[in-house]
């Protein structure tokens, strides 16, 4: 019988360092071709709710399966359905917010062992919400830092997020007044936004400096300006084919010049070591996250197998004659 894994449950199981193991681990598979991911789809009932579904196979972990969530009034709901590769029977019914939410920020932590300079200590980070914090938790173990400046629209969040961070990570973070005082002086940046229109601006960024942009995944919302994407030497994606049709920052900052796209590196390709992450110091580098189904494949399969040995979750009877 398939087993449910609750929310709870995947909190008590996934820690940062685990999921930034499992998330390296899925694109390492996708480099050597034992696993694939479809990209994202999308159904939308107008003036209703939103459905969004991608799935992935991995072969050598032994399991395929699904993300499904729906979005409806503000409010979203995420499970992944999860099967034995071998003989197609469902193993698991995983509740998957925070699944996402940590695999999300591990990806950027990957892409930051693999892309950020090793002297790498500032960080600046634009967005204060939930993602924010597991992104920034996965960057912290990615490099040493030694400060990072945050800033959000709402002030007492951000004061917040401050404070809460600094005491959960060790490293000073303090406010910034606004996105670009953020931006300025940062080794890497992370912006975890939902805007429709950018929030960094090209002439702000450093050289040197590594961008992991997390926040949207639709072609007409992007969170940084075309000189930002222009300025960029080395462009990384988690999926080259999902960035053509959600990548909003790429899709805007390359205009009419399809061309461009042909410069775009997978992620994957730069943690197998198949293609440089950077080769010098001076480099500007992107990672464009929009996040793939791999990662809740390869991370959602250790969970189960982490629930089955610690007795977590309960088998909820299905298909029984």
């Amino acid at each position: 019988m398939p087993l449910l894994v609750t929310e709870a449950d995947v909190e008590s199981i996934l820690t940062m360092p685990l999921a930034l193991e499992l998330v390296e681990t899925s694109f390492r598979r996708l480099a050597d071709g034992s696993a694939v991911s479809h990209s994202r789809r999308r159904l939308h009932v107008p003036g209703k709710t939103l459905l969004n579904y991608m799935a992935a196979a991995d072969a050598t972990g032994g399991y395929l399966g699904l993300k499904i969530y729906s979005i409806s009034h503000g409010v979203a709901r995420f499970v992944v359905p999860l099967f034995r590769a071998e003989s197609g029977e469902m193993v698991a019914l995983i509740e998957a917010d925070y699944l996402g939410q940590m695999r999300t920020g591990a990806a950027s932590g990957v892409a930051t062992r693999v892309m950020a300079r090793e002297d790498a200590r500032a960080v600046g980070i634009i967005g204060t919400g939930l993602q924010a914090r597991t992104q920034l938790e996965a960057v912290a173990l990615a490099r040493r830092l030694e400060r990072v400046r945050a800033f959000g629209r709402n002030a007492e969040r951000r004061e917040t997020f401050a404070k809460e961070m600094t005491e959960q990570l060790g490293v000073a973070v303090t406010p910034a007044s606004s996105a670009e005082e953020a931006v300025r002086g940062a080794d890497i940046l992370i912006t975890s936004t939902t805007s429709k229109t950018p929030v960094v601006e090209g002439r702000w960024l450093e050289r040197g400096a590594h961008i992991n942009a997390i926040g949207v995944n639709y072609a007409e919302k992007r969170e940084l300006d075309a000189e930002a994407v222009r300025r960029c030497d080395l462009i990384a994606a988690d999926s080259v084919e999902q960035s053509k049709f959600e990548a909003g920052d790429l899709i805007q900052g390359f205009g009419d010049d399809a061309s461009r796209w042909a410069a775009v590196r997978e992620l994957s390709a730069i943690v197998a070591g198949k293609v440089p992450g950077r080769t010098s110091r001076d480099q500007i580098t992107l990672f464009k996250s929009n996040g793939i189904a791999i990662e809740d494949i390869v991370v959602g399969g250790r969970i189960y197998e982490l629930a089955r040995e610690r007795g977590l979750g309960r088998e909820v009877p299905m298909w029984q004659k």
